[in-house]
């Protein structure tokens, strides 16, 4: 990456009081001294028009790895001691597909109280080998024991990616890892690939998901990502051909500044990233008197409500049933859109529905690129006549 540097013997104040001017990201500073901030972007502005030779650029030096001793695609295997979170199949899919590039095994690694009910499981889904951490200190999470366990995985296997479900743990805990080990790690991907020489190639949406960010981590390794449940399919099951690697937890440093008080039942309510048919709401819905179509609909066809982010800041529906980056991501069977315009933060989130029926009065909305049917017009005119249809279709008028 590198930096920029100041040679201080050319300094001036009037060139320190000029050179402030000259970054687009306030990023130069001068209280007697040149400086420059956290604001820096390395466009290297103040270098190519700054005063002659008071800026330079340092580059970092960088030390080439072996990559060819960092071998397997890992996938970090999240449950709840009953059961795996289905993101973790997902991510074994995808594995296996970047796997296939490189001809590199599958892994999963597992940190568990009790693996009997998950490493069959887990290997029914063709992974290579499933490394199981257990010990009866491990029936919960903690994020500072994870972290070490992964480290222990990482310097005895070294796999070249590790996979993480974007979840409230993988979140927290992915992180932890990369910092320790001064690596990569790039979050809630889209779109990942894999290069013959083992870069994974990791896309994600950037800049409030106006453009599609292609990331590498070409001289580091692990290379790490997470991605959100529903982005991938869920592979289908085969004959188990895998084996299971019992690794010892001896070595392990079990000791953390957390302590577990309490653990509180999660209310059980259907999850919109699980619904099989979902009616979206957009900006045009500013009323409870207006959503209440959108509720009619929804139960005419079985389905949940979900919404866009103007609905949440509005208070009108609860965050949760947020559709895209900042919300949940969602692929159900059918999605139906009412006013939606289909900004791409919104769309990010809903690609993997496998028919999409859009409502919206803007003929050239983005929505409608992404919808296999759609109606130009106004929602609060389409949606009765689409609920008197649907009733009178199932004998209820």
């Amino acid at each position: 990456m590198g930096r920029i540097i100041i040679d201080h013997t050319k300094v001036t104040k009037e060139i320190g009081e000029a050179a402030v001017k000259i970054c687009p990201f306030n990023a130069i500073e001068y209280n007697g001294i040149l400086s420059i901030n956290a604001g820096c972007r390395m466009c290297k502005i103040c270098v190519r028009k700054g005063p002659a030779g008071v800026f330079s650029v340092e580059e970092d030096v960088v030390r080439a790895i072996d990559k060819s001793k960092w071998v397997g695609v890992a996938v970090f295997v999240e449950h709840n001691k009953h059961e795996i979170h289905p993101v973790v199949f997902e991510l074994i899919g995808k594995a296996k597909e970047l796997a296939k590039v490189i001809n590199h095994p599958v892994q999963a690694v597992l940190f568990t109280d009790d693996a009997k009910n998950m490493t069959e499981e887990l290997l029914s889904y063709g992974v290579d080998a499933v490394f199981v951490y257990e010990d009866v200190r491990l029936s919960h999470f903690n994020v500072e024991i994870y972290t070490n366990l992964m480290a222990d995985f990482i310097h005895k296997i070294r796999p070249t990616v590790i996979l993480y479900g974007g979840t409230s743990i993988g979140r927290s805990f992915a992180p932890r890892v990369a910092a320790r080990f001064k690596t990569g790690l790039t979050a809630d991907c889209t779109i990942l690939g894999m290069k013959e020489n083992t870069d994974l190639i990791q896309n994600r949406p950037a800049f409030g998901g106006n453009i599609m960010a292609s990331i590498i981590c070409p001289n580091n390794r692990p290379q790490m990502a997470t991605v959100r449940y529903k982005i991938f399919k869920k592979p289908d099951q085969v004959k188990p051909t895998g084996k299971i690697v019992k690794m010892k937890t001896a070595g392990v440093d079990f000791t953390s500044g957390l302590s577990l008080l309490e653990i509180s039942p999660k209310p059980k309510e259907m999850d919109i990233s699980e619904a099989d048919t979902l009616v979206a709401c957009g900006r045009p819905f500013k009323t409870p008197e207006q959503l209440a179509l959108a509720y009619e609909l929804a139960d005419l066809l079985g389905a949940q409500i979900a919404c866009t982010r103007p609905l949440i800041e509005a208070g009108l529906i609860d965050p949760r049933k947020q559709i895209g980056l900042s919300g949940r991501t969602v692929a159900p069977k059918l999605l139906i859109t009412l006013g939606v315009s289909g900004a791409v933060q919104f769309t990010a989130g809903m690609r993997g529905s496998e028919l999409v029926f859009a409502i919206c009065d803007d003929a050239k909305a983005a929505i409608f690129d992404v919808a296999h049917y759609g109606v130009v017009g106004d929602v609060f005119a389409i949606l009765p006549a689409l609920i008197k249809k649907i009733k009178a279709a199932k004998g209820l008028i």
